[in-house]
């Protein structure tokens, strides 16, 4: 690309709409009033290189629609993410594709099919989340290079024609003469930094301010540089873990290093003992009392570990047990989950019992062996049992709230068995009248306690990222950038100012300062515009 060098002897970057230091347009068409000041009439690279590959990846990320598309596109993901609940709000003990399926139908399996189930950790979505930052970092640096530079090469001397175009002007002729001391004391009363060169003056103030919106956008790329390393293990974990009374388990995220054992959950409520009249019966207390256990051997497949104890605690809501960085917090529960269920093989004619099948129901064995011929076997189970469309008995999820059996017993008069379909309240023998059945005797349950297993190391990197874009949002939003250039020419004095926002307080401090003056006060050039221009 050819650099284009003004007549006053600068030579400026290929696409400059005005000299970086005179002010003297290149356009051919002078008669627009005013001239376009964004990034100071420099050139960008995305509107001047326009050749190769990179080229064409650059300018698609410059742009300004295009980063606001990919921001609405994941707003509107994220919203898609919420219809149906996340992947961690399941029930465990139900694989993702049958829940979603089971609960929502259809619109349940395309959700999954199409990775909203776990939207935050999916792979598209941290790819639209890296185009974002992408978008942010080359939009930045295609336009804070180029207006540093412009604003840095800045003249205090410029052409008339640039005068004239600004938004605020006004000229006339020299009737009497003011010191240029007297000038510059009033310019800086009102914080103004001046420059002054053969006469020529350049008074400018706040010029941080135009930095703010490229702060703001080093701080959204440090907040999603936060989110994106959330998708590295080790670094963010929001994961739950279900323990039963008496169980112990490994902790989702340690990689197999530590565990918790549930002594017991404990729900309290309210009672006339509490002194508490209002909400009598309402929850006081959810509780898990705790052991956290470290791993001291190896992890092997199939070998049983050998644990020490680190810790004993009580788990409360909003008093979590904290370790090495993680913390368990009490988020759920289950009251009196159905955990064993009690059954008797009898002969129906004699009523004679010949032993006891105590079925786990979250582990059950497929054969009962009672000893002297009689056995019994567990065909299918079925959880949480209802009868599908075609009246077939199915279960709706793996938890065992309604649970049903199909049972085939064994015994020397029947060898060959008979087959019996047991729920509660339920004893259905479809293949004809059985000479045994499975009798019920008793049902234990337990309480189950739901701990979220939370690990944060991105919270400080955020944290600094909200920071720096708020800095941004107050340094671009309680400053402008002002600028007041006073030129003597041919007689004549010229007063032009521009500022990047805020105009009605830039006239009003400029009446202030040059009342009383010899300095002619600039007019609002914009209502000419808007009222048909004038050349």
């Amino acid at each position: 690309m050819k650099e284009v060098k003004c007549e006053c002897g600068h030579v400026n970057p290929h696409g400059t709409i005005f000299c970086e230091s005179c002010g003297k347009s290149f356009d051919k068409n002078d008669k627009e009033i005013l001239l376009d000041m964004r990034y100071e009439g420099s050139a960008r690279r995305s509107q001047t290189y326009k050749k190769t590959f990179i080229d064409s990846i650059w300018n698609f990320f410059s742009s300004v629609k295009v980063g606001v598309w990919l921001i609405v596109i994941t707003l509107l993901a994220s919203s898609l993410g919420t219809l149906f609940p996340q992947e961690l709000y399941i029930p465990q003990n139900i694989p993702p594709e049958d829940f979603y399926e089971q609960e929502y139908g259809f619109a349940g399996k395309l959700y999954y099919q199409l990775g909203f189930y776990d939207l935050y950790g999916s792979w598209w979505y941290m790819i639209l989340i890296a185009f974002i930052a992408i978008s942010l970092v080359i939009c930045s640096l295609d336009r804070v290079v180029p207006l540093y530079k412009a604003l840095q090469k800045q003249g205090v001397k410029r052409n008339s024609n640039f005068l004239k175009r600004q938004r605020l002007f006004a000229e006339k002729r020299i009737e009497t003469s003011q010191s240029e001391e007297q000038l510059i004391n009033l310019l800086k009363k009102k914080h103004y930094r001046v420059h002054v060169k053969e006469g020529n003056i350049l008074a400018e103030k706040g010029r941080f301010s135009r930095w703010g919106p490229y702060v703001n956008h080093i701080g959204l790329i440090i907040f999603l540089i936060g989110a994106m390393l959330r998708f590295f293990p080790g670094m963010y974990i929001d994961d739950a873990l279900w323990l039963r009374d008496g169980e112990t388990k490994v902790i989702p995220g340690t990689n197999g290093k530590y565990y918790l054992e549930n002594k017991r959950f404990i729900k309290e409520v309210y009672d006339e003992k509490d002194n508490f009249t209002v909400g009598m019966g309402m929850a006081k207390n959810y509780q898990t009392d705790a052991i956290l256990y470290e791993r001291v051997d190896e992890v092997v497949p199939g070998k049983k570990p050998e644990l020490k104890k680190i810790k004993e605690q009580k788990i409360r809501v909003n008093h979590p047990l904290k370790f090495n960085g993680y913390a368990l917090y009490q988020l759920n529960y289950r009251l009196d989950e159905l955990y064993k269920m009690t059954f008797q093989l009898v002969e129906k004619k004699t009523n004679k019992r010949f032993g006891e099948v105590v079925i786990n129901l979250e582990n059950p064995q497929s054969i009962y062996d009672l000893g002297n011929g009689y056995k019994v076997e567990l065909m299918s189970y079925f959880p949480n049992f209802y009868f599908d469309e075609e009246g077939n008995p199915a279960t709706k999820n793996r938890l065992p709230e309604n649970p049903a059996f199909i049972f085939k017993m064994y015994s020397p008069v029947v060898p060959d068995g008979e087959v019996s379909f047991v729920g509660i309240q339920t004893n259905v023998e479809p293949f004809g009248e059985n000479n045994y059945k499975m009798s019920f005797q008793n049902l234990d349950t337990r309480n189950a306690t739901g701990l979220t297993v939370r690990l944060d190391r991105t919270i400080g990197i955020i944290i600094a990222g909200g920071i720096i874009f708020m800095i941004g949002v107050i340094q671009g939003m309680y400053w402008n950038h002002r600028r007041i250039w006073i030129q003597k020419s041919e007689g004549k004095i010229m007063v032009a100012a521009h500022t990047n926002k805020n105009w009605y307080g830039l006239k009003r401090e400029i009446v202030t300062m040059f009342e009383g003056t010899i300095l002619p006060i600039p007019v609002d050039q914009q209502e000419k515009v808007s009222k048909g221009g004038v050349n």
